[in-house]
C-alpha cells in the first residue's frame, strides 16, 4: 500500500469508527461497519457494509428510515475529510449476523473477501 494510500484508509477508518459509536446508540440492532476498498480503482471500489444482527432489525431500520439517516451519516461524516460520492447507495451495502453464520459459517473474512471480488466485477 503507498503512503497515500495508507493516509486516505486511516482517514476511512477513523471516520467510520465515528459513525459506528454512533449508530450503536442510535439504532436497534447495529453492530459494527467495516470498509472494503482496492486503491488501484479508488474511489470506485470503495465500498462499506454495515452490519445488523439480525435481518429483522435490518428491516426493521430500513422501515423506519433508520436507513436513511444511516446513510447521511456516512456521507456527511467522510466528506468532512474530503471524501466524497455522487451515490452513497453505490459505496454502502447491508448485512447481518445471522445471513454471515447461514452462508459462511460466521467467517466475515471469506464474506467480505466475496463481496470485494463480486464489487470489482461491476
Amino acid at each position: 500500500m503507498r503512503k497515500n494510500d495508507k493516509k486516505r484508509d486511516n482517514q476511512i477508518r477513523l471516520g467510520l469508527t465515528a459513525v459506528c459509536e454512533h449508530a450503536l446508540n442510535a439504532y436497534p440492532g447495529f453492530a459494527w461497519i467495516t470498509h472494503i476498498v482496492d486503491y488501484d480503482l479508488y474511489p470506485k471500489s470503495l465500498r462499506i457494509v454495515c452490519i445488523f444482527d439480525t435481518e429483522t432489525q435490518l428491516r426493521q431500520c430500513s422501515q423506519n428510515g433508520d436507513k436513511a439517516a444511516l446513510l447521511e451519516l456516512i456521507k456527511c461524516t467522510l466528506a468532512k475529510d474530503g471524501i466524497e460520492f455522487k451515490n452513497i447507495n453505490q459505496h454502502v451495502s447491508f448485512d447481518t449476523e445471522t445471513a454471515c453464520e447461514q452462508q459462511h459459517k460466521g467467517n466475515w473474512a471469506l464474506r467480505l473477501n466475496e463481496r470485494k471480488h463480486s464489487a470489482s466485477l461491476h
